[in-house]
C-alpha cells in the first residue's frame, strides 16, 4: 500500500468549488482499481492550499491504471479549472506507525 500526496493550490475564490469537485469525484476514486480511499486536507494558514491523500495498492495502480482511464478525465474535468498551478504529486510508503 502506498499513499499519493498531491499538493494543490487553487485559484483565489475557487476553494469551495474545488472541494465540491473532490466530493463529487469520491465515487470515481472508489471504483478505481487499487484505490483504497482518499482524504482532502485544507490548509488553515493558506486557504488556497490543499493536500489530497489517496491510498493506492501500488504506484502502478495510480500512475498507469487510473491515469490512463476515462475516470481520470472525469476527475480533471471536475477540478482542473480550479488549479492555480499543476499539482505537485509524490508517492510514499509508511515506514513507522
Amino acid at each position: 500500500m502506498i499513499t499519493e500526496f498531491a499538493e494543490i493550490t487553487v485559484k483565489p475564490g475557487m476553494e469551495q468549488e474545488f472541494q465540491d469537485g473532490v466530493a463529487t469525484c469520491q465515487p470515481v476514486f472508489a471504483r478505481a482499481a487499487g484505490c483504497h480511499g482518499l482524504e482532502l486536507h485544507h490548509s488553515i494558514e493558506n486557504p488556497q492550499h490543499f493536500i489530497l491523500m489517496v491510498k493506492w495498492e501500488s504506484v502502478a495502480h495510480h500512475m498507469e491504471t487510473f491515469r490512463n482511464s476515462p475516470d481520470f478525465q472525469i476527475w480533471r474535468g471536475a477540478v482542473g479549472a480550479c488549479f492555480a498551478a499543476p499539482p505537485k504529486v509524490y508517492h510514499t510508503k509508511t515506514t513507522i506507525r
